[in-house]
């Protein structure tokens, strides 16, 4: 392929880079604040700087999608996409997307859209799933929990990933749920110390519930954290939300080849998952074949 070169600067997508002859993946970051992008070489290092623009709202599939058109125009070419998602995603679909509007997202078929969009083969999964794939050893019980519109969760046992459950959305205090209770919108209304206790309250009850080894903290309000975290916390890089989409070509998810699946099942087909065969083995730290669908974060 070729050699690409470019101005190196600060602006959104201006970098100097030369692109190896390898696979090259796009990989998306679509949050409920924020939409990133990046490309990633095929051992999952940045060879295109992530671009960032903020997520208007309301942000229904036609604005999205004519978004990342907008935001990915200065890149080079790429061979396939890894999309991380704030919502529950199940066979290439949208099931719900709280912090983009659910209802007009319900059963949209994501992969198959992007996958028409650039005629590449597309890969979907939870945006906080993602986020773990780049950062978990594959020892123990690793659970991820990510700081951003919301809070997002994903829970690693020796490096497969586990049925998801929507822990945002359950009450810690009183009504209020996590995401009402550690979200953007709290964080803002008590500041950072005080929002910084409820996240090491909130990071409590979930380690009774939950007994993980280690936590990783995630997304783009981990860094604004103040005070003393549990000693069993990790403050990791919002970059793996990125980095992590390579990993998705390891394992069986699911995926549209734009050369033999143009007509892939209807989202109406939920009930019956019929994932695409992986490009390769899946080791055994990142098998995820025997969980048929994932679930939500914000």
């Amino acid at each position: 392929m070729q050699k690409v070169t470019r101005i190196t600067d600060r602006s959104p997508g201006i970098v100097k880079l030369e692109l190896s002859s390898g696979v090259r993946t796009l990989a998306l970051d679509v949050g409920g604040t924020g939409v990133k992008a990046a490309i990633l070489d095929e051992n999952g290092n940045m060879i295109v700087n992530e671009v960032r623009t903020l997520t208007p709202h309301p942000c229904p599939p036609e604005v999205l999608l004519q978004l990342i058109d907008d935001l990915i125009a200065p890149f080079p070419s790429f061979d396939r996409v890894s999309v991380g998602f704030p919502g529950m995603v199940r066979d290439g679909c949208v099931i719900t997307a709280p912090n983009l509007g659910t209802r007009p997202w319900h059963r949209f078929p994501l992969v198959a859209a992007l996958s028409k969009r650039f005629d590449k083969p597309v890969r979907l999964l939870n945006d906080a799933e993602v986020q773990g794939l780049g950062v978990v050893s594959g020892h123990g019980l690793e659970f991820v929990v990510t700081l951003g519109t919301g809070m997002g969760t994903a829970l690693f046992l020796e490096g497969r990933l586990a049925p998801h459950l929507e822990l945002g959305h359950h009450p810690i205090r009183g009504k209020k749920t996590y995401d009402e209770y550690i979200g953007d919108k709290a964080r803002h209304h008590c500041g950072k110390r005080r929002w910084s206790r409820r996240v090491v309250k909130a990071l409590e009850t979930l380690r009774a519930l939950i007994n993980y080894d280690v936590v990783y903290l995630g997304g783009g309000n981990a860094a604004r954290l103040k005070g003393d975290l549990p000693k069993n916390s990790r403050i990791v890089d919002n970059a793996a939300g990125l980095t992590g989409g390579i990993r998705l070509w390891d394992h069986p998810t699911p995926v549209v080849e734009p050369s033999r699946r143009r007509h892939p099942p209807p989202c109406s087909s939920l009930t019956s998952p019929t994932p695409a065969s992986p490009d390769r083995a899946p080791p055994a730290s990142a098998d995820t074949s025997a969980r048929p669908s994932t679930g939500a974060s914000s």
